[in-house]
């Protein structure tokens, strides 16, 4: 029409807020008909469309007068008829209370679809009456589509249409839902008119909504200076901040907060503190929309004062004897200051602090507090008995204070007395506190109360801890210091020796470090990588070991051991052991021939010095490990393919029995193949049985794909996740393919001059290798070698030269008597060989083999050799 489609929804436009305007003459001049409400508002709305109705309300704000979790909606039904009765507009609501569907409403006549035929001539005449401008509201029975009759109270408007035509825009509800809702407001009215308990209602932003009067008595403020403004306007004297964040939380959770204590003083009674007890729920409908937080409230201040009086001596004597078992429990000078706290917070304070001076924390001697120069304390522990908001006017813990010479606090540490501050204000405040920002934090969180007493420990100051009230209303009184002076001094004591207990396990960890290698050497054929955890409890330091001892011929030792006990002691021990077992290991002894000499090492250590051992020699040119066991957990091997097992070595006695043969065993390990040696800190867990520690070590190893370090790292995770009670050690070894151009062999067999052959061997070898610079040496080593094995073994078997720090040349034969220097005269032809070997050679030796023995020298490689 006129190029605008005019609808239904043109008529809610008509009047701001989505209401219909009233024409005149329509018969709402102040009487009311029958069947509607005093006042003629609506109760309820289409909520169902985008415009909202007289009556309905915003998301968060509660009207007054209607329930919410529980209440009853009530459908505000709509429809909207030509002035002949022919329906133009049926909404939602009209479908929802008499059943039929926007499709088979629009375009069909309210008389013929709504009544039966005896009401259709009272409803046109009525129609009729209405369409010419008196208007009509009232209650009316019209038919639902199943056929029963529903009772309604209509509201009806003419309201002009397009071109000047006369349009009718009714609304109604059901009679029986309007009762309800009237009776669940008169049960809330008597509720909030008669209760003896405060009761209140806050919306969404915390400002009063409802109220009645005996709250309103209670605080000494009239019912209307309460609505529409929050707690803190209304009652500045009590403490809002934790009121408000408890009704925030209950608005944000929706969980109900029962017997929340308040206190302070209010208009009412402005002279004595008081306290309340709260209880707050969520306010909600049906659909889940939140409108706000309901309170109920009761006096609880003779009540509260008088069982405050009764328990207050017995809970000091409860609280001593349960901080005298609790504090002190560990060497650990944070856990002590945390048993601290535990044992104050929240009976006795509302927030505690433990600041320690930095000279303790590091385990040197407290010296006295200088007048002149700033204090720094670190923050030890904090605790807390709600979120009091304190995060930003303390140090958290790890962080550093500086006082400076004139501050409150730092007079208190050079007295030794303690500070009490009964009553704390900004002003006070600001000389308790190290800088100034931290002023407002605290007031905000509504400290009140402040008690600091210095740790004092053998005359010295250690550091201070600090007791303030909040939410507690009673401020520190002497016999509150007497408390505070008693809990701080066992703290004190039990804080000097963690203290001196850290000192000494620091010098324990540090001889513990310097005896371990310090870096493992690269071994040709090998890959290896290693793990050292030290305990993770304070007061263990353990004597585990692990060494990596490169050996002739490119052959390295792995030695993992672990001395039985811990301490100082345990450390020292380890330290000798280790030492004598590499000495022993470069001597080309065979690993149970080492694990004899060291036991008997360990016994003459001194008596009860025990310890348990593995040693491991892996040959790379050979790709054998020949290990031997002394009471020591087995190692784990890991085939190429990922399949792990452990290897069954004889167990043998932990070192320091003395008197019992040890023995070796030896396999192969194939190119990518892998062993894992360990301690039992590794696998070894309490109610935990050790063989399914070694499985699970054996699980986590298996499978292909990870680097040896990624190895270490997965084992690690996997078995060591709540920290640990011993010392952990850990070696991991994986066979390289051995290059060719590092090993080259020539056997020793058939006919012919062999020295000669040997001889040209070792030139042809080393200048494709590009060591021609050692050619005229290695030719004579090798030489003496061979022949000192025609002479003396009488059956040479091969000739390896091996090239990695040094240059090794090996002789094997099958003689099991190895060569020694003998002393000879100019005269005499022979006996020189050896001579001459150990002349040239920068090192050499010999050592048994199952079937005769090795004799080895080696050569120094030219400066940028490689």
């Amino acid at each position: 029409m006129h190029g605008h489609e005019w609808d239904a929804t043109d008529a809610a436009r008509t009047a701001p807020g989505g209401t219909p305007a009233r024409p005149e003459g329509d018969g709402h001049d102040g009487e009311r008909h029958e069947g509607e409400h005093p006042g003629g508002e609506h109760r309820g709305g289409d909520h169902h469309g985008s415009e909202r109705h007289e009556g309905e309300h915003p998301e968060g704000v509660l009207p007054e007068g209607v329930l919410p979790e529980g209440h009853r909606l009530v459908p505000l039904a709509t429809a909207l008829l030509q002035d002949d009765g022919l329906i133009l507009h049926w909404s939602e609501d009209a479908e929802a209370l008499l059943g039929y569907t926007s499709e088979e409403a629009v375009g069909s006549y309210a008389a013929q679809l709504l009544t039966d035929g005896g009401d259709r001539a009272e409803v046109l005449d009525l129609f009729e009456r209405i369409m010419t401008g008196s208007g009509w509201s009232g209650v009316f029975p019209v038919r639902h589509r199943d056929g029963h009759k529903v009772d309604l109270e209509f509201r009806t408007y003419p309201i002009a249409g397009p071109a000047g035509t006369l349009l009718l825009l009714a609304t109604a509800s059901d009679t029986r839902a309007l009762h309800a809702v009237e009776a669940d407001l008169a049960v809330l009215d008597g509720i909030f008119g008669r209760s003896p308990i405060g009761m209140a209602v806050y919306d969404t932003d915390l400002r009063y909504a409802r109220i009645n009067e005996a709250l309103a008595r209670m605080n000494g403020v009239p019912v209307a200076a309460h609505l529409g403004r929050r707690i803190s306007a209304v009652l500045p004297g009590i403490n809002t901040a934790e009121i408000e964040q408890i009704m925030r939380q209950v608005l944000r959770t929706g969980k109900p907060v029962v017997d929340a204590r308040s206190h302070g003083r209010v208009p009412g009674d402005p002279k004595r503190d008081r306290a309340w007890s709260a209880s707050y729920f969520r306010l909600e409908d049906s659909t889940g929309r939140v409108f706000g937080v309901c309170s109920s409230i009761i006096d609880v201040t003779e009540r509260f004062q008088a069982e405050a009086r009764a328990s207050r001596a017995q809970e000091r004597l409860s609280t001593i004897a349960e901080a005298t078992a609790r504090i002190g429990t560990t060497l650990d000078l944070q856990r002590t200051a945390e048993e601290l706290i535990e044992a104050v917070v929240p009976r006795f304070a509302d927030f505690a602090t433990v600041d320690l001076l930095e000279p303790v924390l590091r385990g040197a001697e407290p010296t006295p507090i200088p007048t002149d120069r700033t204090v720094t304390l670190r923050a030890v522990a904090v605790g807390e008995n709600y979120e009091t908001g304190l995060a930003h006017a303390v140090d958290v813990v790890g962080e550093t204070s500086e006082y400076a010479p004139d501050r409150s606090y730092t007079q208190c540490l050079r007295s030794g007395k303690p500070l009490l501050r009964a009553q704390v204000d900004e002003e006070v405040l600001r000389g308790l506190v190290s800088s100034e920002d931290r002023v407002a934090p605290g007031m905000a969180a509504g400290i009140h109360s402040y008690l600091m007493v210095p740790i004092t420990a053998r005359g010295m100051v250690l550091g201070g801890s600090e007791f303030i009230r909040m939410r507690n209303p009673e401020p520190f009184t002497a016999a509150d210091v007497a408390l505070a002076e008693e809990l701080v001094a066992r703290t004190a004591l039990a804080l000097d020796n963690a203290r001196l207990y850290r000192r000494e396990r620091e010098t324990a960890l540090t001889l513990q470090r310097s005896l371990l290698p310090q870096e493992v050497h690269r071994t040709l054929g090998l890959e290896i990588a290693y793990r050292y955890l030290p305990s993770s409890v304070v007061s263990e330091v353990g004597g585990d070991w692990f060494d990596v001892v490169p050996l002739s011929c490119g052959r390295v030792a792995l030695v993992v051991g672990d001395v039985m006990g811990h301490g100082i002691r345990a450390a020292a021990t380890m330290g000798q052991l280790r030492t004598v077992a590499r000495t022993l290991a470069t001597l080309d002894m065979p690993p149970e021939q080492v694990l004899t000499r060291l036991d008997e090492t360990a016994s003459g250590i001194g008596e009860g010095q025990f310890a348990t051992c593995i040693c491991a020699v892996y040959d790379p040119l050979e790709r054998t490990v020949q290990v031997a066991s002394a009471g020591h957990l087995p190692p784990v091997r890991v085939a190429p393919d990922g399949t792990a097992e452990r290897v069954d070595v004889p167990p043998g006695v932990p070192l320091g029995v003395g008197g019992v043969a040890f023995e070796s065993i030896e396999f192969t390990i194939p190119e990518g193949g892998m062993v894992a040696l360990y301690t039992d800190g590794l696998v070894e867990r309490r109610g935990q049985d050790l063989d399914d520690g070694i499985d699970l070590l054996a699980r986590t190893l298996s499978g292909p794909g990870r680097t040896l370090e990624e190895s270490c790292d997965a084992v690690l995770a996997a078995l060591v996740t709540d920290g640990t009670e011993d010392d952990i050690a850990m070696i991991m070894a994986r066979v390289l393919p051995l290059p060719a151009d590092r090993i080259a062999t020539l056997p020793l067999s058939g006919g012919g001059r062999l020295p000669g052959k040997a001889r040209r061997f070792t030139r042809a070898t080393l200048e494709s290798w590009g060591l021609s610079a050692l050619t005229d040496y290695a030719e004579l080593l090798v030489s003496e070698l061979v022949t000192n094995a025609l002479l003396h073994a009488d059956a040479p078997r091969r000739l390896r030269l091996f090239r990695d720090r040094v240059l090794t040349v090996e002789v094997s034969d099958a003689g099991g008597q190895t060569p020694q220097l003998r002393p000879f005269a100019e005269q005499d032809e022979g006996g020189r060989g050896m001579f001459l070997v150990s002349e040239l050679a920068q090192r050499w030796g010999s050592r048994l083999t199952r079937d005769g023995k090795v004799v080895w020298a080696e050569l120094e490689l030219p400066f940028g050799a490689k």
